[in-house]
């Protein structure tokens, strides 16, 4: 599983693996969002997440572990997003789900 670091996306926001038609395109076998922080808005985050989904047309699979402020609005977001993002509980559980996803390919 390939990696993406924010440092990538900041640098060139769309020339990377998770874009579609990116010269890239396909290293990329799945995104895990990990996002821990007691003053983090994660609704703020989800509502980014699910906006960059759409604008992006994303084609991976997708895992999102949130925690922080407003995580119970956050995973409202994400489950009500009509979007293909599997929400995990903790880290590990991010990690088996987006493993699993690769595998299901």
């Amino acid at each position: 599983m390939s990696l993406l670091t924010p440092h990538v996306c900041q640098q060139r926001p769309y020339d990377h693996p998770a874009v579609p038609d990116s010269p890239a395109c396909g290293m990329v076998e799945a995104i895990l969002v990990n996002i821990f922080g007691g003053i983090v808005n994660c609704a703020i985050i989800a509502n980014g997440i699910t906006r960059a989904c759409r604008e992006l047309e994303l084609k991976v699979p997708l895992v999102v572990r949130l925690e922080g402020t407003n995580v119970h609005e956050a995973q409202n977001i994400l489950s009500n997003s009509g979007l293909p993002i599997t929400s995990a509980a903790d880290l590990e559980d991010a990690a088996k789900k987006a493993v699993a996803s690769v595998a299901e390919k």
